[in-house]
């Protein structure tokens, strides 16, 4: 069963996907006119909007239930995977795809904003709500919504919580089932509580998770500042096949880089686009400014911290691997015996003996739980678009909270590669259908942007969008909300 789904994640992640995601935020950086730069002052205005409803979450909120999905194991161990199997260079193909991917998750969301829906007393969206509203493609929304119920309520949760089961055993000797339960207790307490309290739990927990974590890491930094340019010519010559240690490895730095860059900031995968909809927001576009700036956060921040510190303290080794994907031989060997889930913690034990085990087992916590809250978001809202009686939707969506609190607790006690290897599935599948989707739907999203974009150039802070004054159908929501006013 390992080798199968070993095999099958290589399938998914071939050369031909990782090429897509590359050339697809290369072309919507060019289509927006690279708003990763000429935006960002008005992605840091939107992001602390106070707007929010009855039905809606605030753009900040909802940006840090995005936080919450894209700030996980990836920024920790997905980094140390990267650097384990495709070397130092690895970081630099992370930094592409993140600046590149800023400007796929701005679409995904925009257009995510763009078709949400009310259901009940939330607002509800995402990729199978555009993909049906926005192409017309009933049964290709339909099996996007149930790929998203299996891999983000059944695939990728165990990722997570295998993560924080194995630190809090290295760091405290904690049995997993023990954590496993812990973790199910505290989801019961919040998951049962709708998108208003998700969002509530991660409004106060990411940025104190994030900062807490990034503080250290800048500490470690600053003791190791001197080495800044070293280390970031070592990115730099491994990227590019010029370093005599890592050089030979290219192929390997671009596609872990790519791979772990998604798996971490989730750019064109389309789970952010659900907690994007949620938002309260006067013109799509600003929903969508904000998510691409949450791609900054969780890659250029968080998992450049992490590699930075993993580099300077030289706590971690390369391999080479076989035609299989099987390690095989190491490049470099600076940790004998540990594999890539030690090196974030050697690193910081580097400085600090005896503690790096305990501080990230207390940051993966934070960081894979809130990862693990905003998985079961989005498959929940998947469930309630694929399900429209009210009566069937609560007892199904009843059946799913209990399958997702085993799959969570079952990934406790889980082999770490297989609940990698599972996740990456997940990921690559969701990414697939979406990001084809993005790709047939651009002339509409572009709509969209130039409406912002012209509305911004006549001096107006804070647009508003009407879908017929740019001949856009079935924008149920704004139409109706249009009509109110």
């Amino acid at each position: 069963m390992d080798n199968f789904i070993s095999t099958f994640s290589g399938l998914v992640w071939s050369e031909v996907f990782i090429g897509l995601c590359l050339i697809t935020g290369l072309y919507f950086s060019i289509r927006t006119g690279f708003l990763q730069v000429t935006y960002l002052k008005d992605m840091l205005r939107l992001l602390f909007a106070k707007k929010k409803s009855d039905e809606g979450i605030s753009s900040f909120q909802a940006f840090a239930l995005a936080i919450s999905g894209r700030v996980g194991t990836g920024n920790i161990i997905g980094v140390a995977t990267a650097i384990f199997y495709g070397g130092p260079g690895a970081i630099f193909w992370m930094w592409i795809i993140a600046f590149l991917g800023s400007a796929s998750a701005f679409v995904e969301a925009m257009l995510g904003q763009l078709y949400k829906r009310k259901e009940g007393n939330e607002f509800r969206g995402g990729p199978a709500y555009y993909i049906e509203k926005g192409l017309g493609v009933k049964w290709y929304a339909i099996l996007f919504a149930v790929l998203t119920v299996i891999s983000a309520g059944l695939l990728l949760p165990g990722v997570q919580s295998n993560a924080i089961a194995s630190s809090a055993f290295n760091a405290f000797e904690i049995p997993t089932n023990y954590t496993g339960i812990g973790i199910v207790i505290l989801l019961v307490l919040i998951i049962f509580g709708g998108v208003k309290r998700l969002g509530t739990v991660a409004e106060y927990v990411v940025p104190f998770m994030a900062g807490g974590y990034i503080l250290m890491t800048l500490i470690i930094i600053g003791m190791n500042y001197q080495q800044i340019p070293e280390v970031f010519s070592l990115i730099f010559r491994s990227a590019f096949s010029v370093d005599a240690t890592f050089g030979g490895i290219i192929g390997m730095a671009i596609a872990w880089g790519v791979k772990r860059g998604i798996y971490s900031n989730e750019a064109g995968q389309g789970t952010a686009p659900h907690a994007a909809a949620a938002a309260e927001v006067n013109h799509p576009a600003q929903q969508g400014l904000v998510q691409a700036f949450s791609v900054y956060v969780d890659t250029l921040f968080v998992c450049t911290a992490t590699a930075l510190m993993i580099l300077f303290t030289g706590m971690y080794n390369v391999t080479e691997v076989d035609a299989a994907g099987k390690a095989t031989t190491f490049i470099t060997e600076n940790l004998p015996g540990v594999d890539y889930n030690g090196f974030t913690q050697a690193a910081i034990s580097h400085h600090f003996p005896g503690f790096g085990n305990e501080f990230v087992a207390i940051a993966l916590f934070f960081f894979a739980f809130t990862t693990i809250m905003a998985y079961f978001y989005y498959a929940d809202t998947n469930i309630a678009y694929l399900i429209k009686n009210e009566r069937a939707k609560k007892i199904v969506g009843l059946l799913f909270k209990v399958v997702f609190l085993s799959t969570v607790y079952f990934g406790t006690i889980r082999k770490a590669d297989t609940a990698w290897a599972i996740g990456d599935v997940g990921v690559g599948l969701m990414a697939w259908v979406n990001i084809i989707a993005i790709l047939l739907m651009s002339k509409i999203a572009m709509k969209v942007w130039k409406d912002y974009k012209e509305q911004r150039k006549r001096g107006i802070e804070d647009p508003t969008f009407d879908p017929k004054a740019i001949g856009l159908k079935n924008a149920d929501f704004w139409e109706e909300n249009n009509e109110k006013k």
